[in-house]
């Protein structure tokens, strides 16, 4: 089982409480180098120190769009080579068992979860396109396209990649791991990873209903996680859900301002909009993952028991175990 192979490595609850306290000041220090550029660009052209004092947002305005997308995805970069380093080192985990259960990686599942919400989001896109028209700016430049689709390739799959370790994988074995139950990782990890958005723009435009969704997001991949086994359905789909919200469609409000093939101009509304994936569409995308995975036993593995294997067991499966 996903959580319960934690015990096989180093699992006591001051590493994962100093780990992630590590991890996360390691990753808000990637975010030094996107400072330094933007105080770099603003002195530069004349400015001061007071012009940011003035506007706080000009930390994240005042480089082109693509520069800035790529200095804040390096950030997500550098915490999740710290991430990696402090599995291997001090948990002596190898990654593939804060993967899944499985002897490697299914890319099969990362594919298909990438595709499922990718195709879902292009098509409701472009139906809300041709429906509401006004409502819409296209703004298709070639070569800014071409160099956010770069980024986006490259960059993207590992920002995602570093919250879904980070959530459903380290934090969720080790809440797991320590509480020796399934519900309460699964609960603490998605309201963690809600809370994380909580700076997000799309917050100060909407209210802080949107929480629910980004809470109910984290939910959505957290079962996905337990019930599969592994985190790969996550791992895609979280990548495809970034990736075509960078290439297809921004707003002036979303965290990723972008030089996308389309702008949406609406005024935003909270109720409804945020409800309804949560509510209606999160659930269809379960329900298919459960038919085309033959998922069984929901209740024991969203709230059943973690329980420690003897010790016997636990020296046997970490000779047998591979570094990833």
């Amino acid at each position: 089982m996903y959580i319960k192979q934690a015990f096989n490595y180093l699992h006591e609850p001051w590493r994962y409480v100093v780990g992630f306290c590590a991890i996360f000041v390691v990753w808000q220090l990637g975010a030094f180098p996107l400072m330094v550029a933007a105080f770099l660009k603003v002195t530069g052209d004349g400015g001061t120190m007071m012009d940011f004092q003035e506007d706080p947002n000009l930390w994240m305005t005042a480089l082109d769009a693509n520069m800035t997308l790529f200095l804040t995805l390096l950030s997500f970069v550098i915490g999740l080579v710290a991430l990696v380093f402090w599995v291997k080192k001090v948990h002596k985990q190898p990654m593939l068992s804060l993967t899944n259960t499985r002897k490697k990686v299914d890319w099969g599942r990362v594919l298909f979860g990438f595709g499922l919400i990718a195709i879902t989001t292009i098509v409701l896109t472009l139906i809300d396109y041709y429906q509401r028209p006004e409502d819409y700016v296209l703004q298709f430049d070639l070569v800014p396209f071409l160099i956010l689709a770069l980024i986006a390739v490259l960059m993207l799959p590992l920002q995602t990649s570093f919250e879904e370790y980070l959530f459903r994988g380290y934090l969720m074995q080790g809440i797991g791991v320590w509480s020796r139950n399934r519900w309460l990782p699964l609960l603490l990890t998605s309201v963690v990873f809600g809370l994380m958005h909580a700076l997000n723009p799309e917050v100060e435009k909407l209210g802080y209903i949107i929480m629910v969704f980004y809470i109910g997001t984290g939910l959505l991949l957290g079962i996905m996680t337990l019930m599969d086994d592994g985190m790969e359905l996550a791992l895609g789909f979280h990548a495809g859900n970034n990736m075509v919200a960078a290439l297809l469609v921004t707003a002036d409000w979303t965290a990723f301002q972008t030089p996308s093939i389309l702008k949406d101009i609406s005024e935003p509304t909270a109720g409804v909009d945020i409800l309804l994936p949560v509510l209606v569409v999160y659930p269809i995308f379960l329900g298919i993952m459960a038919w085309r995975y033959k998922w069984t036993g929901w209740k024991e593995k969203l709230t059943g028991a973690v329980v420690a294997p003897i010790p016997e067991i636990i020296a046997k499966e970490s000779q047998n175990t591979t570094e990833l």
